[in-house]
């Protein structure tokens, strides 16, 4: 073989390694959440076993089943707030139980609580999940424009109504910088204007990168991106 052809033929080497590593570079980063062989027991009825899945970065998925299929067991195992019965949870790669703090910082979690305290204003609740104490930030304000709740942000949430508790917490997803989001039926107690808010936000959210799951009983139909669904009822279809 001569010099030149032997040159040509490394620089071929050199080119299909630097290919190989590049694709395996966008697939670890587009594959963002995994579930891996999940089982959830509980009270000793199996709800799910061996539940394995993919979420890519750029997914609305919306977790379906009948009541007591375990769609909250569910979101609260991947977001790290229950234990699974055997498996494991990946972000990014890595198990999500060994990376907690790093997993956390990619979370927002909304589950069927408001987790708002009572005695803090709407204002007050968003400055301290937005770690603030300036109260002409306008992103907060902004927010709570966009869950109706203008003319209540200086009111405690102690005197406003359970869907309006459901707003302000809502509210932190217009705040939100995380990739991730686990949603347990955000769209309830909201009304028709603010499920389409909702449901723009979801589509801006996965535009960008990031990854929607949750659960509804809602009709999404007027969504413009394609929702992925994953059913529980004795099995699981994508």
């Amino acid at each position: 073989m001569s010099i030149v052809a032997a040159g040509a033929a490394l620089r071929a080497v050199k080119r299909l390694c630097y290919d190989t590593c590049h694709i395996h570079i966008l697939i670890m980063y587009k594959t963002m959440l995994e579930a891996q062989k999940l089982n959830c027991i509980r009270d000793e009825r199996a709800l799910f076993t061996e539940l394995s899945f993919i979420i890519y970065a750029g997914e609305l998925v919306q977790i379906e089943g009948p009541n007591g299929a375990g769609k909250t067991s569910l979101l609260r195992i991947l977001a790290g707030l229950a234990s699974s019965d055997g498996g494991d949870v990946l972000w990014q790669g890595e198990s999500t139980r060994r990376h907690r703090d790093r997993f956390n910082q990619s979370l927002l979690y909304i589950g069927h609580q408001a987790g708002v305290k009572a005695v803090l204003t709407p204002f007050e609740n968003l400055a301290f999940f937005q770690k603030t104490v300036d109260k002409k930030d306008d992103a907060i304000f902004q927010a709570l424009s966009q869950v109706g709740l203008v003319g209540y942000e200086d009111v405690p949430v102690a005197q406003l109504s359970a869907g309006q508790h459901r707003r302000v917490a809502l509210a932190r997803l217009w705040l939100s910088d995380a990739p991730l989001w686990i949603l347990d039926e955000p769209l309830t107690a909201i009304d028709k204007q603010g499920v389409e808010h909702l449901t723009r936000l979801f589509e801006q959210h996965v535009g960008q990168g990031g990854i929607v799951i949750l659960t509804t009983h809602q009709d999404m139909m007027n969504t413009r991106c394609p929702i992925r669904k994953i059913k529980l009822d004795g099995g699981v279809w994508r």
